[in-house]
């Protein structure tokens, strides 16, 4: 199977193709191509002559083609489903998961088209404003970078084209070098959903082709990128006065209380630790129980771990699969050998089944652990015993990161009091880290971002507010 580029709504071959190889087998899917600077900036001009026409695009039908590319996407439920298990090794039963919460955020999206606007100004609460009338519009911000990751191929490209369509934009789309298949599938959908030529451009290649063009190009307006914090970091330093949003890495953490049901919320916790692969900017890493319950609270873990079956994503039983690639694998073979010469335990896992990376579970972690503070991005959780609540809530702010956190409490007022002094974008109550629903606000503190997603949130970063006042004199 050999890609082409999508620019100008018209499908281009390129000059050089790379091998997209599978993470569980290791064998090829496809060739993709990859984009030359030339082809870069065709697409980046084709976006930039189409926003004008996309601005002026009636919100009904801006919303008419997101509701029909919702009702595609639907018919194509499990095609899609397999592409995403395929490329990503993504387990197919979570991969249908992320197909049917795509479907949710292009629903989102054709409903917020609907609802974008201004606010009237009071003017005369100033002396000053007597005899006037303001009010603000929203207006489209332009031609939109779209930089997106593995983890969630078609999800997060949702999140990024959805908005950016629903508001009148136009879009160039980087998709992650391993998941291109799932980018390339909306592509085509839209295009038969009757979204104008230019609008979406998708191209492939290397970051310091296609995402130095993006981020250096003069008629580029904003970058959304989703990755790691050292490549967010250095498209902001780069960008100038684009706007930018990112959504970076995390090592999300939940507090558990004396008093809480285990048996109730040990398998959210495992869920949480493991989806994916913990492949998940969200994913469980660190989960700290107070003394009173650790020791019931890892053995029931534990236990609920062993029930995780390993293999291949394309089976409907598969819990667990490859990592995205060979280098990740190793990478987390040595993190969890790094920390066990620190004095940590495994409790289960640590280990490897073909390109599988058995779920693992740390003990005694060393709290400066690389898989503890830093984000870890595999089948790796580590639990710690803690006294107080307050501890609990220390050991989680102690992080570059902020993303969101959780906390499992029967105390509405040591609820209250967490959801005040833990330093991140969202805090989960009773629930794990590793919650999202597609229309809430979603982003974080410190290195783990700026700007929020969910789709009302998303539209307002992708839009520029504009000011009218009116002299009655």
């Amino acid at each position: 199977m050999k890609k082409q580029l999508f620019i100008a709504g018209e499908w281009i071959a390129s000059e050089k193709y790379s091998e997209l190889l599978s993470p569980f087998t290791l064998e090829k899917i496809a060739d993709i191509p990859q984009a030359s600077g030339e082809q870069v900036d065709c697409a980046i001009e084709a976006a930039y002559e189409s926003r004008a026409m996309m601005a002026s695009m009636p919100a009904y039908q801006r919303a008419e083609i997101l509701e029909k590319l919702v009702r595609l996407l639907k018919e194509k439920e499990q095609q899609a489903a397999e592409i995403i298990a395929l490329e990503a090794a993504k387990p197919l039963k979570t991969a249908i998961g992320e197909v049917q919460r795509t479907i949710e955020t292009y629903k989102f999206a054709a409903e917020e088209a609907k609802r974008i606007h201004g606010e009237t100004i009071s003017m005369d609460a100033a002396i000053g404003g007597v005899g006037r009338i303001g009010y603000t519009l929203r207006e489209p911000i332009g031609v939109i970078g779209a930089i997106t990751p593995f983890n969630f191929p078609m999800n997060l490209v949702a999140h990024k084209v959805g908005p950016a369509i629903a508001a009148g934009n136009t879009v160039v789309l980087k998709p992650a070098s391993q998941t291109p298949l799932s980018a390339y599938f909306i592509a085509e959908l839209l295009e038969e959903a009757g979204l104008p030529k230019g609008v979406l451009n998708v191209v492939t290649g290397s970051g310091r082709i296609v995402g130095a063009r993006l981020v250096s190009s003069d008629k580029v307006n904003m970058i959304t990128f989703t990755g790691s914090p050292s490549v967010g970091i250095g498209i902001r330093n780069k960008a100038g006065l684009k706007k930018v949003t990112l959504e970076l890495g995390s090592n999300a953490g939940v507090i558990i209380d004396k008093g809480t049901n285990l048996n109730t919320i040990i398998p959210q916790c495992v869920m949480g630790a493991f989806s994916n692969q913990g492949q998940v900017c969200i994913s469980l890493q660190r989960i700290y129980v107070h003394e009173e319950i650790y020791d019931d609270f890892k053995q029931k873990f534990v236990a609920e771990t062993q029930k995780l079956v390993c293999g291949d994503p394309l089976s409907l039983d598969t819990d667990v699969s490859a990592l995205i690639s060979p280098p990740d694998l190793e990478r987390s073979l040595q993190w969890i050998k790094e920390s066990v010469a620190e004095g940590a335990v495994i409790a289960i896992g640590g280990t490897t089944e073909g390109n599988v990376l058995l779920p693992t579970v740390m003990l005694d972690v060393n709290s400066h652990s690389k898989i503890s503070c830093q984000e870890v991005f595999a089948p790796i959780v580590l639990i710690h015993p803690i006294s107080t609540i307050e501890e609990g809530i220390k050991y989680i702010n102690d992080s570059k990161y902020g993303l969101q956190a959780g906390i499992y409490t029967n105390d509405i007022n040591t609820a209250l009091h967490a959801s005040n002094k833990l330093h991140v974008g969202g805090v989960m109550i009773n629930d794990i880290p590793t919650f999202r629903v597609d229309q809430m606000p979603y982003g974080g503190v410190k290195e783990s971002g700026t700007g929020r997603e969910g789709l009302k949130y998303a539209v307002e970063e992708m839009t520029e507010m504009k000011l009218v006042i009116w002299n009655q004199a």
